[in-house]
């Protein structure tokens, strides 16, 4: 089954979601920087950009990924030099998939990995695009309308069947 990326028009089965390709998700176009670009400046694209991870590139390769994780935990309180290369700070050789990968293995590297995004890169490690957990839940939610709709206000909740 071919859908068009972040357009599920067809329901997809369960067992279909565990082999479906990230290609067919909608994903954005990530927020990049050039390798040696100031620290300043690469804070300043995430801010801009409502906290998006900033890929880090070298050429069309990538390098890097600095997170907000990583400017909480290796920026704040550490009285930096912010015009020193985001290289410093950045995640060097972050855990990466193509777009053929599914959407399976890339949950699994979310939860295994604690990541929010991946970076998606092609054949030859050029940078391809990002894949936000929230892609994968609107997707999910897209495709699996009724289930999604239909769920209680809170997992604990049941409905009453005395009343019924």
């Amino acid at each position: 089954m071919i859908k068009a990326p972040g357009h599920t028009t067809e329901r997809v089965t369960r067992a279909e979601l565990r082999t479906e390709r990230i290609k067919v998700l909608r994903q954005r176009d990530p927020v990049t920087v050039p390798i040696g670009t100031p620290l300043r400046e690469a804070i300043a694209q995430m801010q801009a950009n409502g906290g998006e991870p900033i890929l880090v590139t070298d050429g069309s390769r990538l390098a890097g990924v600095i997170t907000e994780r990583d400017v909480l935990h290796k920026v704040l309180g550490k009285d930096p030099d912010l015009g020193a290369p985001v290289d410093r700070v950045m995640t060097p050789d972050p855990q990466s998939l193509t777009s053929e990968a599914t959407v399976w293995e890339a949950l699994e590297l979310m939860d295994r990995g604690g990541f929010r995004t991946i970076p998606l890169v092609d054949a030859d490690g050029s940078l391809d695009g990002l894949l936000r957990q929230q892609d994968i839940l609107e997707y999910v939610a897209e495709a699996f309308p009724q289930e999604i709709l239909n769920l209680p206000p809170r997992p604990h909740q049941v409905m009453d069947e005395e009343g019924a």
